[in-house]
């Protein structure tokens, strides 16, 4: 059989790009190792619900509360006003995914990809069966590589796919206590603090009967599990049961292309569209899932090899300039504790917190309050300069 599209990686990007695929008439294959779970603090806003229909029974957990906690162990508690963050647990979203793209009419293939070879009857991707152990190869006319941050698509076919900065990501799925004293089954707590991770955040994000607790850092002497089972010790966590544990690595900044002018487009973290200072990845991805698929369909109807170039156009028209604040958020505040200080002291600002969780949850920059964004422009620039004390909200 001969597919139109091989998906590679059949996370929340692939199984995204392989479903509009397949909706739109198209043969798919999703080629995918299955039995990996990626690190994740799950955490999904509500346009990702209404955009890619997402069912309330894939939610584990609903947040209403984001605490910022300083180095200095001082925190505001910021309300998630008019809704809620979603919470998914991985281990369980991306084959929900997967299934609802193969209902949909794709094939998902268990295997792990090898390389891909031309010739006169098209591109073929070899890969190695998981059961079996032996290579197999996929006739197919168009690859999408949704392999994840060390994308081996990218680094075989695309210029520059090989060279993707990233950081290493670290979290443990523990059995989540009872509510108490510094534990909220509705509220995600986001720690700011370099004994934690000296570049990046811990977090502890509550899934119903369980809890992400995890890090990230770009620095490669820092002990990830070490720096974890701090953070579950200075929270009250260290007794809870450890269900699993999960690394991975995390791209830093979208890759300046995505497609080799060929046969090849990127999607989710091999496309490296993580969001900056957040980390967020599973909107993302999607997002980055289904122009990818956009892409391929328009290069499969003309034969035009510039039309691959329509996924990055199509991600960077609505999300360039968040990614632009987020990044420039990242390298002002996360570089030090003091300025990590300063940032959580900027999270008191009530103009701050709105337009942060309108942009998180809608996925825009909030442009009708002129007024609010020359405030916080000034106490920016007053806590980047110094002129006020690390704690002056």
């Amino acid at each position: 059989m001969k597919y139109d599209v091989v998906v590679v990686g059949a996370g929340p990007a692939g199984a995204t790009a392989a479903e509009d695929l397949v909706r739109s008439g198209h043969r798919v294959a999703m080629l995918d190792r299955l039995g990996r779970i990626k690190p994740c603090g799950g955490a999904i806003p509500p346009r990702l619900i209404a955009d890619f229909f997402i069912p309330d029974d894939q939610l584990v957990a609903k947040i209403t509360t984001a605490r910022m906690v300083s180095p200095t162990q001082r925190h505001v508690d910021i309300p998630i006003e008019n809704g809620f963050v979603g919470m998914v647990d991985r281990e369980h979203f991306d084959p929900f995914l997967r299934d609802r793209a193969v209902s949909a009419g794709a094939d998902l293939i268990a295997g792990t990809f090898v390389r891909i070879t031309r010739d006169a009857d098209g591109s073929h991707v070899v890969y190695r069966d998981k059961e079996t152990g032996e290579e197999q190869i996929l006739d197919t006319k168009m690859i999408i590589g949704a392999d994840g941050a060390r994308s081996k698509v990218a680094a075989q076919c695309v210029p520059g796919g090989d060279k993707i900065p990233y950081v290493i990501a670290y979290h443990e799925i523990v059995e989540a206590p009872e509510a108490n004293a510094s534990y909220d089954p509705k509220r995600c707590d986001v720690i700011y603090d370099g004994k934690i991770s000296p570049d990046f955040y811990g977090w502890i994000f509550p899934h119903g009967g369980q809890a992400s607790i995890g890090m990230g850092s770009l620095v490669k002497s820092v002990d990830v599990k070490q720096a974890t089972a701090d953070l579950r010790a200075a929270h009250g966590l260290t007794d809870c049961k450890t269900i699993r544990r999960e690394g991975a690595p995390i791209p830093l900044k979208p890759l300046d292309r995505w497609d080799n002018g060929n046969d090849v487009v990127l999607a989710g973290d091999a496309a490296g569209v993580v969001a900056p200072s957040s980390g967020e990845g599973i909107y993302y991805a999607m997002v980055g899932g289904r122009v990818a698929a956009t892409a391929a369909a328009a290069k499969l109807k003309t034969g035009r090899a510039k039309d691959l170039q329509l996924a990055r156009k199509l991600f960077m028209r609505e999300h360039k300039q968040v990614f632009r604040v987020l990044g420039a958020m990242q390298n002002a505040y996360y570089r030090s504790d003091e300025r990590r200080e300063r940032f959580v002291s900027l999270c008191h600002d009530v103009d701050v917190q709105k337009l942060t969780f309108e942009a998180y949850m809608n996925k825009a920059l909030v442009k009708a309050r002129p007024m609010a964004h020359l405030k916080i422009g000034i106490k920016n620039l007053a806590h980047l300069s110094g002129l006020v004390s690390v704690t002056r909200t």
